[in-house]
């Protein structure tokens, strides 16, 4: 769980990020989660965009994040953001406060 401090670290570092992963219309499938688990993998920080699903974005987003063991950091419009330290001990590049 962050504390808000973290998720506000958190939410200002993705600031200057693009989205990686998108959801359309096929919703959250097998192949999105991998997607996720991958850039969380590579980066930590991810953003999502859901490019459908909009009235059911922040639902999917906490199943997403349950799913996967991240923390959903924000959604704001239709991005969101997601936290999860890498498995791969190179890769950690982010130091929470």
């Amino acid at each position: 769980m962050l504390r808000p401090r973290q998720r506000s670290f958190l939410s200002s570092m993705a600031h200057g990020i693009e989205p990686t992963v998108f959801i359309g219309k096929n919703g959250f499938t097998p192949a999105v989660a991998e997607q996720l688990k991958r850039e969380l993998n590579n980066h930590e920080l991810v953003k999502l965009k859901f490019v459908d699903l909009k009235d059911e974005k922040h639902g999917v987003s906490v199943e997403l994040a349950d799913h996967l063991g991240a923390e959903l950091v924000r959604v704001i419009g239709n991005i969101a953001v997601f936290y999860k330290e890498s498995e791969i001990p190179e890769k950690r590049r982010i130091s929470l406060p």
